[in-house]
């Protein structure tokens, strides 16, 4: 010990300048090389970084996965927020749909409702801001509730209150949007109506799973189907109807924007075991049949095709329509025609709805072809049946597999059990081993997730997307009663596996995320991504392009869960600091040394007012919260006071 004042001891004494210079310079390298690491350009403690933080969100801190802005008047809760490095965009944008533009459809030709389709803006014309949420947005109410009421500041449109007020589709109460669940079709309830297929259609066993709803108005069929086990995919044109598709997702219905006008859905062959028009305003009997023969193409064997109006029973209802009777009995004939050719059966006429049914033997067994002109078969070797990206539709019709289609098994079963084009060798390399494998894996990835987002299961998210679905074993790890999934599978995927989806009894649809998806902005609780980043990293898009598009159709407090390997997500995440998003990065469940890494990400709430973005000093803060109680509490009550008495007019309808 050396002694103040003194020589100090013999190994002091010993100490020589140099080594000192050089003990010195070491602190100062390695201070500086911590201070590097922690300025965010340094791999390695970028790496440390995360999984401190991934101990913290599983010990309770973090990211909050909760909600602070619900329907029910629940406190603004302000969070600070960096300069963002992509400003909002104004105020007027906050329904932007890049694809689907008004002002550009107009410039298309409006035969076959080509100005309805996806038509999107190129390079040049892409915004490079963030798409706003109106003012007073506020967390939708879960499921189930979330069917019937909708808040209105989230969707503020009321052309369809009126214009399809008497046939009860939305309703305007006070501060929330209410949806009776009556349809064009159905104007006594969607539940009534699906009682009256049922006498035909067998969705009790499980075998009717999974629906196509043409024209789809607000969804309500959709929506009332969904508490007997069957999802239906609902899709509608953003036109005069305003808002429709918008109103179904607010709703939590799935649904996209769409037309059957002369491009091909975007499904594989088929995906449903039924179609559904209900006064769809499809012209179906037109173009030689051309749109019954895409129904026919995504349908599979033994499915159903449901036709309710124009012109089932036209002798009674043609004055109605206000159409002459000549020309309803030559469209119903047409159709009868089309759909014996195409092996459908009809199975029942129900005052203005009727049923056919795709025969499941269509392959071995010759069918009718009396038609006004001979069918065609569609050129299987043009391309693989399911290139079906902006490819013009033709009248023609897609054969069937050769020795006919094995016949699903009732859902729930089919949802794990080994899907007919896995065990037919359909999906190149995959066997029905590795497709177990495949289902094991994600099980682990859901179950690591989970312990980092305790609200996955809890009813916190309605509707999800998984932007490359593969095989579906992310929908299926986080299945539930109270959500549903969106299986994107990309068109630039290595293997096309949208079918394997469909044939578990989920949903999914095929897009390029180098352009904007088909729906309004806000319209998913939870994007899950897995290597979408390096699914694109070579191609024709950036990798902000695709985050704009995610923070587009993200919920404000909505949550983001990519997986990725690290060099990519930490790309990503420097981009995504400025979209006003809050991150965290996790190891691989399976070990810290494996590139793979997972980044949590929650969206910010913030409105095109901007208010709720700016952080406030905190006893401003504090004198807000006590000042604003009893207001925030009368909100509460004048709300549930309205959802009160709108449930108890519906009870009375």
């Amino acid at each position: 010990m050396a002694i103040k004042g003194g020589g100090g001891s013999a190994e002091n004494r010993g100490r020589s300048p140099l080594a000192m210079v050089v003990a010195v310079g070491l602190c100062c390298f390695f201070y500086l090389l911590g201070a590097w690491q922690r300025s965010g350009y340094g791999k390695g403690d970028s790496i440390a970084m995360a999984v401190n933080r991934q101990t913290a969100a599983c010990g309770g801190v973090g990211l909050s996965f909760e909600t602070h802005h619900g329907g029910a008047g629940v406190e603004n809760e302000t969070m600070a927020a960096p300069a963002p490095e992509f400003a909002a965009c104004a105020a007027a944008m906050a329904d932007h749909t890049p694809c689907h533009d008004q002002e550009r459809a107009m410039r298309f030709p409006r035969e076959n409702m080509v100005y309805r389709e996806r038509h999107c803006p190129g390079d040049g014309e892409r915004l490079r801001c963030l798409v706003p949420a109106p003012p007073g947005y506020v967390t939708p109410f879960p499921w189930p509730r979330s069917r019937d009421y909708v808040p209105f500041a989230n969707a503020p449109y009321k052309s369809l209150t009126v214009e399809k007020a008497v046939q009860n589709w939305v309703r305007h109460e006070g501060r929330l949007l209410r949806f009776p669940g009556g349809g064009t079709q159905f104007p006594g309830g969607a539940d009534k109506y699906i009682d009256q297929l049922a006498t035909v259609v067998p969705f009790a066993d499980g075998s009717v799973r999974t629906v196509l709803d043409t024209g789809c108005g607000v969804a309500s069929l959709g929506a009332y189907l969904d508490a007997r086990g069957v999802i239906a995919m609902s899709f509608a044109p953003r036109d005069s109807h305003e808002a429709q598709v918008q109103f179904a997702l607010e709703r939590g219905v799935p649904a996209f924007i769409g037309v059957l006008g002369s491009i091909k859905l975007p499904f594989p062959p088929r995906s449903f075991d039924m179609a559904h028009c209900s006064r769809c305003l499809i012209p179906w009997s037109a173009n030689g049949g051309m749109y019954m023969m895409e129904i026919d193409r995504v349908l599979r064997a033994g499915g159903y095709w449901v036709l309710s109006g124009p012109p089932i029973n036209w002798r009674t209802n043609h004055k109605a329509w206000e159409r002459t009777e000549a020309d309803l009995a030559a469209e119903q004939q047409l159709i009868e025609e089309y759909a014996a050719m195409l092996c459908w059966e009809k199975l029942a006429e129900m005052g203005e709805a009727a049923v056919w049914r795709k025969r499941p033997d269509a392959a071995v067994v010759s069918c009718p072809t009396a038609t006004p002109a001979p069918p065609r078969t569609c050129d299987a070797a043009a391309a693989s049946p399911d290139d079906v990206w902006y490819k013009k539709m033709e009248p023609c019709i897609t054969p069937p597999q050769a020795a006919g289609e094995v016949m699903l098994r009732p859902f729930p079963e089919r949802l794990t059990a080994v899907p007919p084009r896995v065990a037919a060798g359909e999906v190149p390399g995959l066997t029905g081993e590795s497709y177990a494998e495949e289902n094991a894996r994600w099980e682990r990835h859901v179950a690591a997730y989970r312990k980092v987002n305790y609200r996955l299961d809890a009813g916190r998210y309605r509707n999800i997307m998984d932007m490359n679905a593969g095989v579906g074993g992310f929908a299926a790890a986080v299945f539930s009663p109270k959500s549903w999934v969106m299986n994107v599978v990309p068109t630039a995927a290595e293997l096309s596996t949208l079918g394997v989806v469909y044939e578990r009894g989920l949903i999914g649809i095929f897009h390029d995320w180098c352009e904007a998806f088909s729906t309004y902005p806000r319209t998913y609780d939870l994007i899950h991504g897995n290597g979408v980043f390096t699914l694109y990293k070579d191609k024709r898009c950036k990798m902000e392009d695709i985050l704009l598009e995610m923070d587009r159709i993200l919920r404000p407090e909505g949550t983001v869960i990519l997986r990725d390997d690290i060099e990519v997500l930490l790309k990503v995440q420097r981009i995504a600091s400025g979209m006003r998003w809050k991150m965290i990065m996790a190891n691989h469940e399976d070990s810290p040394h494996i590139p793979e890494k997972v980044l949590y990400a929650v969206k910010r709430y913030w409105t095109a007012d901007d208010k709720s973005s700016e952080p406030e000093p905190e006893p401003e803060k504090m004198k807000k919260k006590a000042g604003s109680s009893s207001q925030e509490r009368s909100s509460e009550e004048e709300e549930e006071s309205t959802a009160s008495s709108s449930e108890e007019k519906g009870s009375e309808e």
